[in-house]
């Protein structure tokens, strides 16, 4: 026989809010528990061990972007650094080298007042501004002129012995030619014998030469040639040049000398202009200026 059965519609059971009233009572219980006596860490670290890959999993595209972006901090604070060393590198091998300059620059200063201290005339130390850039006209620009006593045909020299002479002058600069200018002749004698004769530029770069000299003229390599004071221009006594080599031509009967300079006008940058009277000179060109000089001498 069979039996009839009702068909049930709707589930019964515990109602929702049954639930969450048992759910909050069985929570508040756990977290209670748990806050003391800690009976649940061993399922807590279970539970820990089981989500960990998972979590690593989630997280590694966030750790992958932090990676790259301190590998890039890394890398810039690296270049960063290496740039602020070079930099720190160089500053320093620059104030090294000027520490030197000022150091050189300062022995040759004080070999420019044992200088003046030996020379009767009056001085006055001038510095280098500039050099004219050409390789035909052999001059020197100081930073001192007419405001400073400086005037036209005064002699320039260094603890070498003479430079060159004023040649131009203005109020706060004067210009001068270097006795290898070869518009600049200097009455000059040599030192072993006395021998008076007159050095001029020479043709050849970085040399003086003394023309006009007889076949037989007692003059040889390794002669010191010194200014005779002649013409008053040039104080007596100041080394000029060392004669290097003597060319004698038998068929005209005369003889040519060339000559080194003593002093070094490319090497510093601080030289001594002598306050020589020159007031007997005519105003006149550059050349005329230089012209009598070698008159005097002559």
């Amino acid at each position: 026989m069979q039996e009839n059965r009702t068909i049930r519609l709707f589930r019964h059971g515990p109602t929702a809010e049954f639930r969450l009233v048992v759910l909050v009572v069985l929570s508040l219980s756990l977290l209670v528990v748990d806050a003391r006596w800690r009976v649940l860490d061993p399922a807590r670290q279970a539970i820990s061990v089981v989500l960990y890959p998972f979590q690593r999993l989630v997280l590694a595209p966030r750790d992958l972007v932090e990676n790259f972006n301190n590998w890039m901090d890394a890398a810039t604070v690296a270049r960063t650094e290496k740039e602020a060393l070079q930099k720190q590198r160089i500053e320093l091998a620059q104030i090294a080298t000027h520490a030197a300059q000022l150091s050189a620059e300062n022995e040759q200063l004080r070999r420019l007042l044992k200088v003046a201290d030996t020379v009767s005339q009056p001085s006055v130390a001038v510095e280098v501004m500039y050099e004219p850039p050409n390789a035909f006209v052999h001059h020197l620009i100081f930073n001192k002129g007419t405001s400073d006593g400086i005037r036209a045909g005064m002699p320039v020299i260094d603890e070498g012995g003479v430079v060159g002479q004023i040649v131009r002058v203005t109020p706060f600069t004067s210009e001068a030619a270097l006795l290898t200018d070869d518009n600049v002749s200097i009455p000059v004698q040599v030192l072993r014998n006395g021998l008076r004769l007159i050095s001029f530029g020479g043709n050849v770069s970085g040399q003086v030469e003394v023309r006009y000299l007889t076949a037989n003229a007692d003059i040889r390599a390794g002669d010191t040639l010194i200014t005779s004071g002649i013409g008053g221009l040039f104080p007596a006594g100041l080394s000029v040049a060392k004669i290097e080599k003597v060319e004698r031509d038998s068929a005209t009967g005369f003889a040519r000398a060339l000559a080194t300079p003593l002093s070094h006008p490319e090497r510093y940058r601080h030289f001594l202009v002598l306050r020589v009277d020159v007031s007997r000179l005519p105003p006149s060109s550059d050349t005329e200026t230089q012209d009598h000089g070698s008159q005097a001498g002559q």
